[in-house]
């Protein structure tokens, strides 16, 4: 049954493909679908140039989706997408080199800060509640911090 509807494939079911990725694409983190979506439109326009069956069809499509993906993975390599706030999504390297306020006693290298409307766990020298500190550094959501004198 299923080798009776691959036989009767043209080419513009493989632009419907290519439109159907490039719509999951909108909905996707990352950049993938959309390579997908160009190696079934480079499909549908190879079909619609050259009768071919739909076993040439499919090895195209999957070549197509290997190299266009590869491309594209060292393309964004070489050409990154810059941002205004590069550190947008890691809240603790935004924080780096601004001074806070000992919340909770510095004790065997761990403890809390207050900044701003947030406390967060740091790690640092042993330091007493009211003691000023700088963020040197973060890992995950622990903060590392310096004694200010």
């Amino acid at each position: 049954m299923m080798e009776g509807f691959f036989d009767s494939m043209n080419w513009w079911h493989w632009l419907i493909v290519a439109v159907l990725f490039l719509i999951m694409e909108i909905f996707s983190p990352a950049a993938f679908f959309m390579w997908l979506g160009f190696a079934a439109a480079i499909t549908a326009l190879a079909a619609l140039a050259i009768e071919m069956s739909w076993e040439m069809e499919f090895l195209l499509f999957a070549v197509l989706s290997v190299a266009s993906i590869l491309i594209g993975r060292s393309w964004f390599k070489r050409h990154p997408i810059e941002s205004e706030q590069p550190a947008l999504n890691e809240r603790g390297v935004e924080l780096v080199g601004k001074m806070a306020v000992v919340e909770t006693p510095i004790v065997n290298g761990t403890g809390r800060i207050h900044l701003g409307e947030t406390t967060w766990k740091v790690t640092g020298p042993d330091a007493a509640t009211g003691q000023k500190v700088r963020i040197i550094g973060s890992q995950g959501s622990t903060l590392k911090v310096e004694l200010i004198d």
